[in-house]
């Protein structure tokens, strides 16, 4: 298969090599308007060729596109890639602002070009082991589910400007998880954030953001979710998800790498070393999800998480921002209402 990549930041650099270790992906066509990522990217993967913009990508005969350009480019991108009959995998969110979300699911909807939207916890073998827990019943009912994410290190402050804040850069996929492995939709949203005093303006307060925050979520059978999530933890990248039901409980990200300190006398455990950002923590997870999406796009196995199912999260996400800049409860349907969604 012959897969584009649009944006070849972070993210996308790393998506550059997981997609290029995939036996199937004959070649990689990228594109960045950064010079120097381009040539990183080319000169360090042979199967790897550049052309100068995504329109040029997506004119390529590529099979497939991944797009992991910057979250306000999302929309533009998704319509462009489905109106030249592109599979298209587009990492989280689906777009900058709920409004424009909601104009690409519309665009989509009638489409038959498969459009993925990146949660790669849904493919994380812990998180995949917890929802079969759930999904099987053997933890009876679920009362409580609880999902971190806690950055070592926050992102540059021009990423964080066009993030769209931390319910819907980093938060949401917690939100994701949390609705995937209990197969519930959100109701409800009650939220806080605090911003670290020591930050620049430039990073948080100049865009109404948070650097910390905690979300308790009501799901549509009574379930509570409580979601955590911070910009620094001095630790290392720790994202875990429980589950706990009246019969069982059951935990994902309880490794030797969990960046927690026992203080229990004698206690050793985790030995270490710590998770030190996504790119080990999740490595498998996307390596799984970019191989799902190959065969998505190969019309082989049924899309993961279509656009109409990642809305969900979003709304989410606008509740929770809407929530916690406002201090009080939020519920789905206000914030729907509110936008015509």
């Amino acid at each position: 298969m012959r897969i584009g990549l649009i944006g070849l930041g972070r993210i996308g650099a790393f998506h550059a090599d997981t997609l290029a270790g995939l036996e199937h992906v004959a070649e990689l066509v990228v594109t960045d308007p950064v010079a120097a990522a381009v040539d990183a990217v080319t000169g360090r993967i042979g199967k790897a060729r550049a052309v100068d913009s995504p329109d040029a990508l997506l004119a390529s005969g590529v099979d497939g596109v991944v797009i992991a350009a910057a979250t306000n480019a999302h929309a533009d991108l998704i319509r462009a890639a489905v109106a030249k009959g592109v599979p298209t995998l587009c990492e989280k969110p689906v777009a900058g602002t709920i409004a424009e979300s909601i104009a690409v699911e519309a665009a989509v909807a009638g489409s038959d070009v498969p459009v993925q939207i990146g949660y790669p916890r849904r493919f994380d073998p812990a998180f995949v082991a917890a929802r079969e827990a759930v999904v099987s019943g053997e933890l009876g009912r679920v009362t409580t589910v609880r999902s971190t994410t806690l950055d070592p290190a926050p992102p540059p402050a021009a990423y964080l400007a066009v993030s769209g804040g931390l319910f819907r850069d980093c938060s949401v996929h917690d939100f994701d998880a949390v609705r995937w492995v209990t197969g519930q939709e959100v109701v409800q949203v009650h939220a806080v954030g605090s911003v670290d005093p020591d930050a620049p303006a430039e990073m948080y307060a100049d865009h109404g953001d948070f650097s910390s925050a905690s979300t308790l979520l009501t799901l549509s059978d009574g379930t509570i979710g409580v979601v955590s999530n911070t910009r620094t933890n001095g630790r290392g990248y720790d994202v875990r998800l429980e589950v706990h039901g009246v019969r069982d409980a059951v935990a994902a990200g309880l490794d030797e790498g969990l960046p927690l300190r026992s203080t229990t006398p004698g206690v050793t455990w985790p030995g270490g070393p710590a998770h030190e950002f996504f790119m080990d923590r999740l490595a498998e997870a996307f390596r799984l999800e970019l191989g799902v999406f190959t065969r998505v796009a190969a019309g082989e196995v049924d899309n993961p998480c279509t656009v109409a199912d990642a809305m969900g999260t979003a709304w989410t996400a606008e509740a929770a921002t809407l929530a916690a800049r406002e201090g009080r409860p939020v519920t789905i349907e206000e914030v729907r209402a509110a936008v015509g969604g």
